[in-house]
C-alpha cells in the first residue's frame, strides 16, 4: 500500500525523522518496499492569478496573459494552455526558476511578445507524468505563496509491503494506529459532523446470503452535483496514494477506502429496481462490469442485486448498468461487511484484482461500517450538495466475527521472546494496539479488536509484544543448552549399513506393495493363511504379503520384460502374519530379502559370461551376515521350502533359531511370474541379524606364527562347515587361523568319501613355540577329528 507521510503525520505525528520512521515501521513488520518524492525538485515556483487574459495577436494557439504575483506590477506571461482564464489561481515560475531536469526559466519573446516566466501544469513541477493544461489552484490560494508550501509538496510517497494477515493497515487509520503504538502515542483521528437526514426516501434490504454478507448498510443521497470538480486537497491525498482521481463521487469513496481501509460503492438510484437483495449468483448468470467487460458468474460468487438483475460483484467490481454517470443525480451508497472466505479467490478467477476485494478477502473490520458510510456522507454533502437519507441496516448478529479471546501466560511469553517484558509493558502494549486486557496470576487474558483478525492464539499475542517492544531492545544473549550424550548401543546393527553392503555389492534397492496377488503368494507360501482385504485396489492386490519375495519375483518379471535380463534386487519391509498371541491378531516382522538371475558380472569382453547360482547369492548373503562379527553363530542346512527348488535351499540358522531361507525358485513358479532363467531369492528376520558382536581388543603378537596343513578323508555326506567349528571349537586359544582351501573328490580317494584340505595357524602371544608343542596340539586336533566324524588323514 502506498500513502502519503503528511497525511499520515495529519493523524500522527512523532518527533522522527522520515527516514527514522521508515525504518520504524519496517522493524514492527510493514516492510517499506520504496520512497517516492510527491513532486520533482524546483525554486521560485509561487501562486500569481490571472488578471487578464488575451489572444496573442500572432499565434492562434496562445495567451498574453497578466499575472499578479503580489509584487508592485503586473507580469507579462505569454501560456499555450487551454485552460488558462481570467480568475484563475495558477503555479507561476518566476524569472531565475529552476524546474525539475536543472530547467531554467529566463526572460524570452514568444512570436513578438515578452514573456517573464511561465505558468506550469503538474508534468512541469514533476507531480504527473502528462498534463493536459496548467496546474488549477483554488481560488482561496494565497497570492504570492510558495506552491511548495501551500501544496505542501516537501512530502514522499511510502510504500509499504503488507502480510497477508495485516489487513487492518490497508488504511491511513490502521497505519497511523501502528505509528502510535510504536511511539506510545494516540493517533488523533478527523472530526466531523455527520449531516442531518432531510428526506425519509429509503431503499429495503434482503440479505440472502447472511453468512457471506452479515452486514450491509445503504443510503439514498439525492440532489448530488455531478459538475464540481474533486477539491485540490483531495486529489492530491489520493494521487499522493497512488489514486488517479476519476470523479467527485467515485473520489471520495476512494477517499474513505484510503482513510478508513474500508471499501464503499455507490449505485444510481434511478437505474435500481426494487430494493437490494444480497445474494449468490445463479450459475452463468452474466454481468457487464464497469469496465465494459461481460462475465458469466459462478454459482459460489456474491452479488448486490435487486429484483431482476444482478447489480455488481460484492466487495469486488461494479457493474456498468448501475454506475453512476455523468447524469446522475440521486445514488445509493454502500457499505457492507463481507466475510474474507466469501471473497478470496473469487476476483482471480474472473482475472480481476481491485482494491475492494484486496482488502475483502483479508478482512475489514465489522463494526465501521456506519463511520464509514457517515464520512462518505459528509465528504459529499460538502463537495456536490444533496439530501440525504435514513442508513438502512440488514444485519446477521449471528454471522458476524466474534472477537477472540486469548489467554498469554507469563512463563511462556519469557520463554519464546528470551527476555523478561514487564508486566505493566506487557499490559500497555496489548492495550496500545487496541485489546481490551486483565492481568491475574501471571495471565492476560486478552480480547482482541475487531480490526485484528490474525489475533487467534497465545503466540499471535508474543509476536505483537515483541514486535512492539522492538527487537533491537531484546538484548542478544547465546543460547545456552546442556548436551546429554545419548545412549548409544553399539552392538545394535542399523538398516543403512546392511543397505550399503548390498548396494556395494550391486544391488539395486527396491520398495514394492504390502498387497500381492493372492493366487501367486499362495503358489508360493500354500502353507500360509493370508489377510484378505475387503475393498482391496484391485484383485492382484487383494491380500496382504507373507513374505517380501512376491512383490521381487513380479519387479524381476517387469525388469526382463524391458530388457533387463541381468537383476539384482532386495528389499526391506514388514510382512503381515496371523497371530494369536499378537496385537490385532497380526504379526507385522521385519524382512530382508534378495532376488538375483541373469549373468554374474555384466558383459565384458574379459570376463567370462556365466549365470548366478546358489553359491554367489549364498556369498552375498553372507557379506551381510559378516557384520554381525559372529560368524560361529550362523548356519546354513540343506531343508526343503515350499518356494524353492529341492535340493538347491538351505535353512539359515542362527543360534539354533531358524531366520529365514535360501535357494533357487522352484520350476513350477517361473510361468506365474512370466520368469526366464531360474531367479536366486534369499529372506531372513530382521530383528535376527540387528545385533553385532562387538570385537574385543587383545595383543597383537610379536612371535612368529606357524602354519599346517591337514588333509581329512571324512564321508561325503558331512558338511565341511561342521568340521571347521569342531575344531575351532577344540584348538584352544593358540588356534588363531582356519582356513578351508580345498575340497577334493576322485582319484585317490575312497569312493564316498571327499579330501577337506584344512590350513591351521597356531600361534602364542607370549612365547615362541616350540616344535613340540605344535605337534602335540596337531596331533590333538587330528585324533579329536577322527573320533567326531570317523575321519582318516589322506596319504
Amino acid at each position: 500500500m502506498k500513502f502519503s507521510e503528511a497525511w499520515l503525520r495529519e493523524w500522527v505525528n512523532p518527533e522522527i525523522s522520515s527516514e527514522e520512521l521508515q525504518h520504524q515501521i519496517t522493524m514492527a513488520g510493514l516492510e517499506v518496499d520504496g520512497v517516492e518524492a510527491v513532486a520533482g525538485e524546483f525554486t521560485k515556483i509561487i501562486i500569481g492569478e490571472v488578471v487578464e487574459c488575451g489572444s496573442h495577436p500572432d499565434a492562434d494557439k496562445l495567451q498574453v496573459t497578466k499575472i499578479n504575483v503580489g509584487g508592485d506590477e503586473l507580469i507579462d506571461i505569454v501560456c499555450g494552455a487551454k485552460n488558462c482564464r481570467l480568475g484563475l489561481k495558477v503555479a507561476v515560475a518566476m524569472v531565475g526558476a529552476v524546474l525539475p531536469g536543472d530547467f531554467k526559466i529566463k526572460k524570452a519573446k514568444l512570436r513578438g511578445q515578452p514573456s517573464f516566466g511561465m505558468l506550469c501544469s503538474e508534468s512541469e513541477l514533476g507531480m504527473a507524468e502528462s498534463a493536459e493544461g496548467i496546474l488549477e489552484l483554488p481560488l482561496d490560494a494565497p497570492i504570492g505563496l510558495s506552491v511548495r508550501e501551500y501544496l505542501n509538496l516537501d512530502d514522499v510517497t511510502i510504500d509499504v509491503d503488507l502480510t497477508a494477515n495485516r489487513a487492518d493497515c490497508l488504511g491511513i487509520a490502521g497505519l497511523a494506529r501502528e505509528v502510535g503504538v510504536l511511539n506510545s502515542m494516540s493517533a488523533t483521528e478527523p472530526t466531523w459532523d455527520n449531516v442531518a437526514v432531510s428526506i425519509d426516501t429509503e431503499v429495503a434490504i434482503n440479505l440472502q446470503a447472511p453468512e457471506a454478507c452479515p452486514r450491509y448498510l445503504g443510503r439514498v443521497i439525492k440532489g448530488i452535483n455531478q459538475d464540481v470538480t474533486t477539491p485540490l486537497w483531495m486529489v492530491e491525498k489520493l494521487r499522493r496514494c497512488g489514486v488517479r482521481s476519476v470523479d467527485a463521487i467515485v473520489d471520495i469513496t476512494q477517499y474513505v477506502l484510503l482513510e478508513f481501509g474500508h471499501p464503499m460503492h455507490a449505485f444510481d438510484l434511478a437505474k435500481l429496481d426494487g430494493g437490494i437483495e444480497v445474494r449468490l449468483a445463479n450459475q452463468d448468470e452474466k454481468l457487464t462490469l464497469l469496465d465494459g467487460k461481460e462475465v458469466k458468474l459462478n454459482s459460489d460468487t456474491l452479488v448486490i442485486a435487486d429484483q431482476s438483475k444482478a447489480l455488481a460483484m460484492a466487495g469486488i467490481f461494479g457493474g456498468q448498468d448501475s454506475g453512476v454517470q455523468a447524469q446522475t443525480t440521486d445514488i445509493f451508497l454502500e457499505s457492507a461487511f463481507f466475510a474474507p472466505l466469501a471473497i478470496a479467490g473469487r476476483a482471480r478467477s474472473y482475472g480481476l484484482h481491485t482494491d475492494a476485494s484486496h482488502r475483502y478477502e483479508r478482512g475489514v473490520d465489522p463494526t465501521l461500517q456506519t463511520k464509514a458510510i457517515e464520512r462518505a456522507t459528509q465528504l459529499l454533502v460538502e463537495i456536490c450538495g444533496g439530501q440525504v437519507g435514513p442508513i438502512t441496516e440488514a444485519v446477521s448478529e449471528e454471522n458476524l466475527p466474534v472477537q477472540a479471546t486469548i489467554s498469554l501466560r507469563r512463563h511462556k511469553l519469557d520463554r519464546l521472546i528470551g527476555h523478561v517484558v514487564e508486566d505493566a509493558r506487557v499490559t500497555e502494549i496489548l492495550t496500545q494496539l487496541g485489546c481490551v486486557v486483565t492481568f491475574s496470576d501471571d495471565t492476560w487474558t486478552v480480547v482482541a479488536p475487531t480490526y485484528r483478525f490474525d489475533m487467534e492464539i497465545e503466540e499471535d499475542l508474543i509476536e505483537e509484544v515483541a514486535r512492539v517492544y522492538g527487537y533491537n531492545n531484546i538484548p542478544n544473549i547465546a543460547p545456552q543448552a546442556a548436551l546429554t550424550m545419548p545412549v548409544h548401543n553399539e552392538s545394535v546393527l542399523t538398516l543403512s549399513k546392511i543397505r550399503n553392503v548390498l548396494v556395494n555389492r550391486e544391488f539395486n534397492e527396491a520398495i514394492t506393495y504390502s498387497f500381492v496377488d493372492p493366487d501367486k503368494q499362495l503358489k508360493l507360501h500354500p502353507e500360509a493363511d493370508a489377510l484378505i482385504l475387503p475393498h482391496p485396489i484391485s484383485k492382484d492386490m487383494s491380500a496382504m504379503r507373507v513374505s517380501l519375495l512376491t512383490g521381487l519375483l513380479e519387479s524381476v518379471s517387469k525388469n526382463q520384460k524391458r530388457q533387463q535380463p541381468r537383476v539384482r534386487l532386495f528389499e526391506t519391509g514388514l510382512r503381515f502374519v496371523k497371530d494369536e498371541n499378537a496385537e490385532n491378531g497380526i504379526n507385522q516382522q521385519a524382512m530382508l530379502s534378495g532376488v538375483i538371475i541373469g549373468n554374474l558380472h555384466d558383459q565384458h569382453w574379459d570376463i567370462e559370461s556365466r549365470n548366478v547360482d546358489f553359491f554367489d547369492l549364498k556369498a552375498d548373503l553372507e557379506s551381510v551376515l559378516d557384520l554381525c562379527v559372529d560368524g560361529v553363530s550362523f548356519e546354513f542346512k540343506a531343508e526343503k521350502h515350499s518356494a524353492l527348488h529341492p535340493g538347491q535351499s538351505a535353512a539359515i540358522y542362527r543360534d539354533g533359531k531358524n531366520i529365514g531361507y535360501i535357494g533357487a525358485l522352484h520350476p513350477n513358479h517361473m510361468k506365474p511370474f512370466a520368469i526366464k532363467g531360474t531367479p536366486i531369492v534369499f529372506e531372513v528376520e530382521l530383528e535376527a541379524i540387528s545385533t553385532r558382536q562387538l570385537p574385543a581388543a587383545g595383543d597383537i603378537s610379536k612371535y612368529p606364527a606357524n602354519h599346517r596343513d591337514l588333509a581329512f578323508v571324512v564321508d561325503k555326506k558331512i558338511d565341511a562347515g561342521k568340521v571347521l567349528k569342531f575344531i575351532e571349537k577344540i584348538g584352544g586359544t593358540q588356534l588363531v587361523g582356519l582356513n578351508l582351501f580345498d575340497v577334493y573328490e576322485g582319484q585317490g580317494v575312497i569312493e564316498g568319501c571327499k579330501s577337506l584340505a584344512i590350513g591351521l595357524i597356531l600361534q602364542d602371544t607370549t612365547r615362541t613355540l616350540e616344535e613340540q608343542e605344535i605337534v602335540d596340539s596337531v596331533k590333538a586336533i587330528v585324533e579329536a577329528v577322527s573320533a567326531e566324524f570317523n575321519a582318516s588323514l589322506r596319504e
